[in-house]
């Protein structure tokens, strides 16, 4: 199937720099998690969660654009055609994303190992040797410090209650928990991102620091915490069918009206 403006078959993700690898990985994370939280709008537990998972969500979509309009300049392309032109196998976003949103434990569970991780993530960059990234993630550093407060309160919230919503949490988390690591999972030419001091530190590194800061959270909160050390197979192209129909959504605009933009 072929998308109005679609991403040009001569740039194929796998061929892109070490630079357009973290972009593209930066931005698919962000732009898959924003929509599927966005999909608790108007069926959130309450009011205010209605409004908070909202704004969250729009927020994360904003974040995809901002990486995805420097990986467009940095590719001589557009940053639609890269969100809503590219096929399904092509999307680089952690394993961990690709279930849908389920109940409302589980997102917190999900939210609260992607926020985390994301997190150590983007300290890693704040001081990127790349301009565009630095400032970039200074931006986005802001937003996201309230993201991690506002699932953090939630993890707590759900983990001292004894009923439904903590047994749901632990089971949660033990299905998500082994995924959490693909946000690092390795990138084609990472090697040279460190070298040339784009980021502060390897995946794996920051993947230890994540589990110094997550493991006493999760000890604390009698919570399961079983983390395993990310693999190459962390970032697709094997999504399953819960992303197959996130990805039919997502472009439908695209795929009917010639020229939509997002």
């Amino acid at each position: 199937m072929t998308l109005p403006g679609a991403w040009p078959a001569e740039l194929t993700v796998d061929a892109l720099p070490p630079l357009g690898q973290l972009l593209l990985s930066l931005a698919d994370d962000e732009f898959v998690i924003g929509f599927w939280d966005s999909e608790w709008t108007g069926i959130a537990p309450m009011l205010e969660e209605d409004v908070a998972m909202s704004s969250l969500a729009q927020d994360e979509i904003g974040h995809a654009r901002l990486f995805y309009d420097e990986l467009a300049r940095l590719t001589a392309t557009d940053a639609d055609a890269i969100a809503f032109g590219r096929p399904m196998g092509d999307f680089r976003h952690a394993r961990l994303l690709d279930h849908p949103r389920t109940d409302w434990a589980f997102t917190v569970a999900r939210r609260y190992l992607y926020e985390t991780a994301d997190a150590v993530r983007l300290e890693a960059l704040v001081a990127s040797s790349n301009a565009p990234v630095a400032e970039g993630v200074a931006k986005i550093r802001r937003e996201e410090r309230y993201h991690l407060m506002h699932v953090d309160a939630w993890l707590r919230r759900l983990a001292v209650g004894q009923g439904e919503g903590r047994a749901k949490l632990d089971d949660a988390l033990r299905r998500l928990g082994p995924e959490a690591s693909s946000v690092f999972a390795p990138l084609p030419g990472e090697e040279e991102l460190v070298r040339d001091g784009v980021i502060a530190a390897s995946l794996a590194d920051l993947y230890g620091t994540w589990t110094g800061v997550v493991g006493p959270v999760m000890r604390e909160l009698r919570l399961p915490f079983d983390p395993i050390p990310p693999t190459t197979g962390g970032r697709g192209p094997d999504h399953g069918p819960d992303f197959a129909w996130l990805w039919t959504e997502f472009t439908s605009v695209a795929r009917s009206e010639q020229g939509a933009r997002w």
